[in-house]
């Protein structure tokens, strides 16, 4: 298992708002049953790694398809071999760490 963080960009839209965007591709994502993290600037995908850069390039694809003229597509992958990583896993460690004096 992996997490990625994927931020989706779409550039050359008619609006300084991409809101409407964002909302297609998180839904998109939504559908693939991944799990998945809203966080203000990306969203945290968790499964196979084949399976979040498919999810990726679908993200980048349908800002395209839908208007966008250009796509900036931000990809941040954490794929550990020596045990498992959860999303809930890496923000535990963290809050953890805050506690400690």
């Amino acid at each position: 298992m992996a997490i990625a963080e994927i931020t989706v960009v779409p550039v050359g839209t008619g609006s300084p708002s991409v809101s409407s965007f964002v909302v297609d591709t998180i839904k998109l994502a939504k559908s693939t049953g991944l799990k998945l993290e809203i966080t203000s600037m990306g969203t945290n995908i968790e499964g196979p790694l084949e399976d979040i850069l498919a999810v990726a390039q679908a993200m980048h694809q349908r800002c395209l398809s839908t208007g966008a003229e250009r796509v900036f597509t931000s990809i941040k992958i954490d794929d550990r071999k020596d045990k498992p990583v959860t999303i809930e896993g890496k923000r535990a460690r963290v809050v953890e760490g805050l506690k400690k004096k």
